[in-house]
């Protein structure tokens, strides 16, 4: 398996929307660490509580805060950043909140896709240009099997349809303009990614944590659905696999699934079991399901494409990425130095790949 030289990261000029985020927040800290330059651009964290605040990292990155739907802000912020590598994480990443403000869900999602693509197109510095959607873009046919990318584009609600969206977007601007300009563009499908720091609503994770630290039990809506979950460390690493690849080499230029392992890929109720395992304190779980609108039950994700070309494999196996979200949270909970435990998992990432 190849190892990532995260020296190329040293002095490279990065532009990354949505690092407010929980994926953003973890990237910033992996590419600051790295010696990057990073400007992010993104609305303000979210919460009291936000893993944005919690990581210091705006210390150590430029951070401009704004909008996506916003193109003469983002197009200002990308002008001056004038990057070399561009990774677009902004969204609404949330299937349940897609539902309440579909509207708001297709401004971001596709027309936040529209306007980092032509402020890619209107630059003469972009090598390399990444565009992170989801392993939900796939017209959900309930398959045993693993989805593969050239399976039909078309998610169910609005969420998900709005990521199959930007992905066609983005093959749009590829044929139509960044061919042409020598600019390397891929996309990356992700599976489901838990970790520390995640602090939103309607996710496994937190909920689990919530009702741990409050002595109650844990509400579980699904717990029948598969879901190929994965550690936040386990996609963000391929990301840049993925951008240091094709800048180097514009014939890596792709469509990318990223995802655990088959046997990673468990059911919402085991990911719970696991969960209170690695906790303890006598935790436990209910199943209430609540009639919530459509989500699809059955969700995998084929790799093979992505192990193939990069000699790639994931590096911790679910019980390994529910033990680190644990811990972290632990840490949280126990007012001990989160700039330390983020940082320490990261190295151990990165040292056990």
């Amino acid at each position: 398996m190849e190892m990532i030289d995260m020296d190329f990261f040293k002095d490279k000029n990065i532009f990354l929307t949505g690092h407010t985020g929980f994926k953003g927040t973890w990237l910033s800290v992996i590419l600051a660490n790295a010696g990057a330059n990073v400007t992010g651009y993104a609305l303000k964290p979210e919460g009291k509580e936000n893993l944005y605040d919690l990581s210091g990292i705006d210390k150590k990155i430029n951070s401009v805060i704004g909008d996506i739907r916003d193109y003469e802000k983002l197009e200002n912020a990308f002008s001056q950043a004038k990057p070399e590598i561009v990774i677009h994480l902004a969204a609404q990443p949330l299937v349940r909140e897609s539902y309440k403000n579909p509207r708001y869900t297709y401004d971001t999602n596709v027309m936040g896709t529209v306007n980092i693509c032509e402020c890619v197109r209107n630059s003469n510095t972009v090598k390399s240009f990444l565009n992170v959607t989801t392993d939900k873009v796939y017209l959900n046919m309930e398959w045993d099997r693993g989805y593969k990318e050239d399976d039909i584009l078309d998610g169910y609600d609005p969420y998900s349809n709005s990521k199959s969206c930007s992905e066609l977007v983005t093959h749009s601007y590829k044929n139509s303009f960044f061919n042409d300009m020598n600019v390397a563009v891929s996309t990356a499908r992700a599976g489901n990614v838990i970790g520390g720091g995640d602090f939103a609503k309607d996710r496994i994770v937190p909920d689990c944590v919530m009702a741990a630290v409050n002595k109650e039990k844990i509400i579980v809506r699904n717990p029948y659905s598969v879901r190929p979950y994965q550690h936040v460390l386990e996609p963000l690493f391929a990301y840049l696999m993925i951008v240091k690849k094709q800048y180097e080499d514009i014939k890596y230029s792709g469509y990318y699934n990223i995802g655990p392992e088959y046997e990673d890929c468990i059911t919402t109720g085991t990911l719970v079991d696991i969960f209170c395992e690695k906790w303890g304190e006598d935790l436990e779980w209910i199943n209430k399901h609540d009639g919530g609108p459509h989500e699809a039950n059955f969700l995998k994700l084929d790799c093979g494409k992505l192990k193939e070309t990069f000699d790639w494999k994931p590096n911790w196996d679910v019980k390994k990425a529910i033990e680190k979200t644990v811990e972290w949270y632990k840490a949280y909970r126990d007012k001990k130095d989160i700039v330390l435990c983020m940082n320490s998992q990261i190295k151990d990432f990165i040292e056990t790949r």
